[in-house]
């Protein structure tokens, strides 16, 4: 049975953005237990709200088959540029002491207008990251998706998935993810 960690933000950690008191989604609605339920693997939600891209990488278990890395929406938010939040990126990504080919970055859905995102500079960082972690995966020889092609919906927030939207990135991840 493969090993999985989903190492992420609020998005990974199912928050729902109806809730003030950081509630989240119920598992069926949550986009790590739809691919642990589809995949039948075990599957490490590492998520956290608020979550920026750490400045060293966390202790990975050895016997971890597949990492999956999804952050950067809140560097962007605390206003780091594309550059910057890639920079940060590629060191935390360097850090970790797993195979190249066991490590998945996956770029977020770009922002949309919402409660939380009021300006066009924004949303075109968001673009702009996205393509900075496609260079990346590049450079350092590893897998690479972008969920901003997955079609996944935001709440009014303009950052957070709504429920569809995670099972839309479920979707997404299960296709780039198929033996």
């Amino acid at each position: 049975m493969r090993k999985v960690i989903c190492f992420g933000d609020s998005n990974t950690w199912g928050y729902d953005p109806r809730s003030w008191l950081g509630g989240r989604y119920v598992p069926d609605s949550r986009w790590v237990d739809i691919l642990a339920a589809e995949t039948g693997w075990t599957v490490g939600n590492w998520g956290a709200n608020g979550r920026e891209i750490p400045a060293a990488a966390p202790d990975i278990p050895a016997d971890t088959d597949l990492l999956i890395v999804m952050l950067g929406t809140n560097d962007l938010l605390q206003g780091r540029s594309p550059g910057a939040a890639a920079e940060r990126m590629e060191r935390f990504l360097t850090g970790l002491e797993l195979a190249p080919e066991k490590v998945l970055l996956i770029a977020p859905p770009p922002l949309s207008p919402g409660e939380w995102v009021t300006d066009q500079p924004l949303i075109a960082a968001s673009r702009t990251f996205a393509r900075c972690c496609r260079t990346l995966a590049g450079r350092l020889g590893i897998r690479f998706a972008d969920a901003g092609r997955w079609n996944v919906s935001p709440a009014y927030d303009g950052v957070h998935f709504t429920e569809q939207g995670h099972r839309a990135f479920a979707a997404g991840l299960l296709k780039e993810i198929a033996p």
